[in-house]
C-alpha cells in the first residue's frame, strides 16, 4: 500500500504555523511528512525560510509521523555537520527520520560567497559528502582532502541504525546515478511517462529502497480560488533546470516569473477544486509504483486542505 504524507514548505509558512499543520495532518490521517531545507524562498510572495533542522526536532517530538528532509551537503552545509544532525535525530527518534541528499540550488548556496560549481562538479562533491556522512554514521573517524575537506571528524552520538540517505532527482540520468549510492529515491510530480521512466531508471540501475514522490497541488472550494493560489505562490517554480539551479536571488526569480501564466503553472501543479480529480491524480501516481506520496498544497493556509483531504481524499485512496 502506498503511504500518503504531507510536505511542509518552510519557504512559504512560518515555522510555528507549519508545526501546527503537521500536528493537524497526523490527526486527519496523513501517515508521514517531509520538508524542504532552504535559506531563502523562491519568491518574495512566499516570504519565509526557517531553519529546517531546528523545526524537525520539534515536529518529531510533537507527532508520531516519520519525517524526511531534502538537504544539499557540500557548500552551505559541511557534510560532517549534516551527519551530526542526522545522527542526533536518528538517535532521538529511531526509525522515524530520513534525509534526501541533492546537489543544491545556487539561490541557497551563494550565501557562503564561494563559487557555484558546474553540475558535474556538484554531483562529485555530493558523492564525496555522502561517503563522509555514511562513514561518520558508521562510527569511523574521517579525514579527507578533496572537493570536501574533513579533519579527524568523529560522531560521538549516533543511532543504533543509521537513518536512510535517499537520492533526490528530477531527471532519469540523475535517478540512475543515485542508484549507486542511495537508500531510496525522491522526485517531484511530472508527466506520467517521465515518472515511469524515473522509477525504471533507478530500479534498472540497481536502486534499492522506497521510491517517493512529492506532489505539488492547489485546492480551494472554487476553481478560480485554486488557480489564484497556485499562480500567486508557485509561478516562480515553473522553470526547468538549469534555470532553477543557477539563479541567485529571490528578486531574480520574481523578475523572470512576472509573465508566467496560470496555464504554465498548471503544468507543474495539479490545480483543481474537484476532489475527485485530485484523487485520480494520486491514484495514478500510486499505480506507477511509488511507495510514498507526499502532498504539497502550494497555498499558505494549510488547514482547509488538511481537513478536506483528510476527510474526502485520503479515505478514497485506501
Amino acid at each position: 500500500m502506498t503511504e500518503y504524507g504531507i510536505h511542509a514548505s518552510h519557504e512559504q509558512i512560518p515555522p510555528a504555523d507549519l508545526l501546527a499543520a503537521v500536528v493537524a495532518a497526523e490527526r486527519h490521517g496523513f501517515e508521514a511528512a517531509m520538508c524542504s531545507d532552504h535559506f531563502s524562498p523562491w519568491s518574495s510572495r512566499q516570504g519565509e525560510s526557517a531553519f529546517a533542522w531546528s523545526w524537525l526536532g520539534a515536529a518529531l517530538q510533537a507527532t508520531n509521523l516519520s519525517f524526511g528532509v531534502v538537504n544539499a551537503p557540500g557548500q552551505r552545509y559541511h557534510p560532517a555537520i549534516v551527519a551530526q544532525a542526522i545522527g542526533t535525530l536518528g538517535a532521538m527518534f529511531p526509525g522515524r527520520f530520513w534525509a534526501a541528499l541533492g546537489s543544491g540550488e545556487y539561490s541557497n548556496e551563494h550565501i557562503t560567497g564561494g563559487p557555484w560549481p558546474r553540475k558535474e562538479v556538484r554531483e562529485a562533491r555530493l558523492l564525496e559528502s555522502v561517503e563522509v556522512i555514511r562513514a561518520l554514521l558508521a562510527g569511523d573517524e574521517v579525514t579527507r582532502d578533496g572537493l570536501v575537506t574533513v579533519d579527524r571528524a568523529r560522531l560521538w552520538t549516533r543511532p543504533a541504525e543509521p537513518p536512510p540517505l535517499i537520492g533526490a532527482a528530477v531527471s532519469t540520468k540523475t535517478a540512475a546515478w543515485c542508484a549507486g549510492w542511495a537508500d531510496g529515491l525522491v522526485t517531484v510530480n511530472a508527466p506520467t511517462e517521465q515518472l515511469r521512466a524515473m522509477i525504471a531508471s533507478y530500479r534498472d540501475a540497481g536502486g534499492r529502497g522506497p521510491v517517493c514522490l512529492q506532489v505539488h497541488l492547489s485546492w480551494a472550494p472554487t476553481e478560480d480560488g485554486a488557480a489564484a493560489i497556485a499562480h500567486d505562490q508557485w509561478r516562480s517554480n515553473v522553470f526547468r533546470p538549469p534555470v532553477c539551479w543557477d539563479l541567485e536571488t529571490v528578486e531574480q526569480f520574481d523578475v523572470i516569473s512576472e509573465d508566467v501564466t496560470v496555464d504554465q503553472v498548471r503544468k507543474v501543479v495539479n490545480v483543481s477544486a474537484d476532489l475527485e480529480a485530485h484523487t485520480e491524480w494520486l491514484r495514478g501516481y500510486a499505480s506507477l509504483g511509488f511507495d510514498r506520496i507526499y502532498l504539497h498544497h502550494v497555498g499558505q493556509d494549510l488547514m482547509p486542505f488538511i481537513e478536506t483531504f483528510g476527510a474526502k481524499v485520503l479515505p478514497a485512496l485506501r
